[in-house]
């Protein structure tokens, strides 16, 4: 080997050497960066011809497992929606209460009966009418704050969404504009490595929103596609996805009248295409919004409404003449057939009954049409409303086949429908989230080894000094043979 062969070696170790050390330098400060993806450099053999021989830097290549990547952005999104879920199941059981606990639906119902029986055993208390007539309202308090709660959730819901499209919309700008760059870079023989790391983790950060599937295009350009289809970028120029919020959300509202769905670029996206949004907090504030929440809604009014018909019955009130309200009234009329969703927020007792708003405590025991008390010894409709209250009936509206319930079953339904909800999502957090995890194992055991990159430079100092010895001799010679002559 020629003097001028061996130098050149020396002189492509040590610039591998110099370029080995800033890479290991670049991942471990860098090994707690979200979304950093290890560097290594990669090498081929330089021509001898070309160059004398030595080694040749091709690139500076970052280390991710695509498929491993693409995978734990699906259990992200998964994650984040059962996880959004969770809590609003939790909320909507702790609201409800656990059976047996003060201040639970079920306890307000059972002291409401509880008082109506103390009541008929001595109908002449007032003291005991002024019970039944506080626990009532007590009860039809308990339904309507859950009523309004359910119709807060619908409402924040429909709002976050609109604030779920708005970062997306903004993150996909920015997914475009690191491209464009990214491109750029690659065009003029640049490093675009930290450009990459920015998009992942955007991309990554983007796939809670919705689940996303990067795909690869040439020159660093990539597309992105939602898991159910959607078409959300590929190019320069990202697709605008639409939402118009709908605040405040009231319990009678559904999609299209005028809940809105999204649009992309200005089309509606239809209820069928809306599968292609689901998954991550997206879809699971439209869930909230529109299935989960309503259905809530609907047996918290059957149980209002069963309420209200068992207290009109004329069987319990003979003195109520036809189409008026018994003890439980909505809003303080009778029940509009028209309007029975959202009763919940709308029950309220009888005013006729109410001292405080000119009512007499009286007609609690004999009836609320009635024109004069009568004898205070006879428990009259009181006795008649708690057989009522506790007797198995068919709801209204029932469908066909179903087992008649009494009150207090109709509302341990309702709690075991809130319970069976919390642990469903419960339960599909845990997997989500187990999954998410072992995932981010696998992407962490491709990421920053410190230990690991610390062999690596010493390995590079090695290789350093071994090149500094080789050029050390030439140098040697050639003073040498600068000697001779």
């Amino acid at each position: 080997m020629s003097l001028t062969n061996a130098l050149s070696n020396a002189m492509s170790g040590l610039a591998y050497a110099g370029r080995g050390t800033e890479v290991v330098a670049s991942n471990i400060a860098n090994a707690q960066t979200p979304g950093y993806a290890r560097r290594e450099l990669q090498l081929s053999p330089r021509s001898h011809i070309a160059g004398g021989g030595g080694v040749q830097i091709d690139s500076v290549a970052r280390v991710v497992q695509q498929s491993v990547l693409a995978q734990q952005r699906l259990a992200g999104s998964d994650a984040a929606g059962t996880a959004l879920m969770t809590g609003f199941a939790r909320d909507v059981e702790h609201a409800i209460g656990v059976p047996g606990e003060p201040g639970s639906l079920t306890a307000t119902l059972a002291e409401f009966e509880a008082a109506l029986a103390s009541a008929t055993s001595r109908p002449d208390s007032e003291t005991r009418l002024s019970a039944v007539l506080s626990r009532a309202g007590a009860l039809a308090a308990k339904i309507n704050r859950l009523g309004v709660q359910l119709t807060e959730d619908r409402t924040n819901a429909d709002a976050a969404i609109a604030a779920d499209v708005a970062r997306l919309n903004a993150g996909l700008g920015q997914v475009a504009e690191l491209t464009r760059s990214i491109t750029v870079q690659i065009a003029q023989g640049n490093d675009a490595s930290s450009l990459m790391d920015r998009r992942q983790a955007l991309i990554s950060s983007l796939a809670e929103i919705v689940p996303l599937q990067e795909l690869s295009r040439d020159n660093g350009r990539v597309a992105l596609v939602t898991a159910g289809g959607a078409l959300l970028l590929d190019g320069s120029q990202p697709m605008r996805i639409g939402f118009r919020p709908t605040v405040p959300v009231t319990p009678g509202m559904t999609v299209g009248s005028p809940l809105a769905l999204l649009t992309i670029d200005d089309a509606d996206v239809t209820a069928g295409q809306m599968s292609m949004f689901a998954g991550g907090t997206l879809g699971a504030r439209f869930t909230i919004r529109d299935q989960t929440a309503p259905e809530l809604q609907s047996r918290l009014d059957a149980l209002a409404l069963d309420l209200v018909d068992r207290a009109a019955d004329a069987a319990v009130d003979p003195t109520l003449p036809a189409g008026s309200a018994g003890l439980f009234t909505d809003d303080g009329d009778p029940l509009r057939p028209a309007h029975p969703t959202g009763l919940a927020g709308r029950l309220v007792v009888n005013p006729l009954a109410d001292p405080a708003t000119g009512g007499a405590l009286w007609r609690l025991r004999d009836g609320m049409a009635a024109v004069a008390p009568s004898a205070p010894g006879d428990p009259g409709a009181l006795g008649r409303l708690a057989d009522a209250i506790a007797r198995p009936r068919l709801p209204a509206g029932a469908p066909a086949g179903a087992a008649a319930r009494s009150a207090q079953v109709i509302a341990a339904d309702m709690t075991s429908t809130a319970s069976g909800l919390r642990l469903g999502a419960e339960a599909d957090e845990a997997r989500a989230t187990a999954q998410h995890d072992a995932l981010s194992d696998m992407m962490r055991s491709d990421g920053v080894d410190t230990d690991r990159e610390l062999e690596n430079l010493l390995g590079l100092e090695r290789a350093y000094a071994a090149n500094a010895k080789v050029l050390k001799a030439v140098d040697d010679m050639l003073l040498n043979i600068l000697g001779l002559t």
